[in-house]
């Protein structure tokens, strides 16, 4: 076989994984609230439908339980990507809940988000936020953690403009912010949608989405990803031109109908997006 030959092989081998791969390789997980946190169904049997439906982990609501939720989610392959937990800048002090230290010190070791809200409403709102977040981000770090603002319309941090803000003032290397589909639609800032992109990619932990209306409650904003008229396959490839690599997670609030159904379906459309990624690709 000629040099040549020989060469192109080599190249054409390298590269098949290439382009046999999906562009669209972003870990993707579900919430508790798509697998029965509400309704209180045991942990084991949460992290068992989150296997048996193909997402790569569960994004985990409050700081109890945290061993034994890791421990059903471990066992099976699987990641606690986030713990959503909540801080508040109004009353004497700043305060977040009281079992976070202790829940910051056993997810040490297991790349855990710690997914924060802000709210609360009082004269001096960035400067008590700047503190409470700061010493959330301090307690991440000893435990090698990032912290990732979480914009929930209607709180003091309602937008991811608020949350840039927010984390531009606590300077710290492991505090960023999330992108949250539903809570961008409620905002109305859908024609922005490129320029926050652009704006928030350098600083991006944590992505979540949902099928969705343009408008309306949470009924229309939250729906399983095959639904509604927003176009999500649009928004995610601009994640990806965009260099997003981390995790995205599927928000399933008040979502009605099976549980396992709701979760199938969702995951069957990301399989779909996957495929036409990499086909138009």
């Amino acid at each position: 076989m000629k040099f040549s030959s020989i060469l192109l092989a080599l190249i054409l081998w390298a590269a098949a994984p290439l382009v046999a791969a999906s562009p669209l390789a972003n870990p993707f997980f579900a919430f508790d609230n798509g697998t029965g946190r509400d309704e209180h169904v045991p942990l084991e049997e949460q992290a068992e439908l989150v296997k048996r439906t193909g997402y790569a982990g569960l994004g985990f609501t409050g700081t109890q339980h945290i061993p034994e939720m890791l421990a059903a989610l471990e066992s099976r392959g699987l990641k606690m990507f986030s713990i959503y937990v909540a801080a508040r800048i109004d009353g004497d002090e700043p305060s977040y809940d009281p079992g976070l230290p202790e829940a910051i010190r056993q997810l040490k070791g297991h790349g855990t988000l710690i997914w924060l809200t802000v709210n609360g409403t009082t004269p001096d709102g960035d400067a008590r936020a700047t503190a409470v977040v700061r010493e959330i981000a301090d307690m991440a770090a000893a435990s090698g953690l990032r912290v990732a603002l979480y914009p929930h319309i209607g709180l003091y941090v309602g937008r991811i403009e608020d949350a840039l803000r927010v984390m531009k003032n606590v300077d710290r290397p492991n505090v960023g912010v999330s992108f949250n589909l539903a809570h961008f639609l409620a905002a109305k800032d859908e024609p922005n949608l490129d320029v926050r992109f652009r704006d928030a990619l350098p600083h991006l932990y944590m992505v979540s989405i949902n099928g969705a209306e343009h408008e309306g409650g949470w009924d229309r904003l939250i729906q399983p990803l095959d639904r509604g008229e927003f176009d999500v396959y649009g928004l995610l490839k601009k994640l990806v031109a965009l260099g997003y690599h981390g995790p995205i997670g599927l928000q399933c609030y008040k979502v009605s109908g099976d549980r396992e159904e709701n979760l199938n379906r969702s995951m069957a459309a990301w399989r779909k997006f996957s495929i036409r990624m990499a086909e138009e690709k």
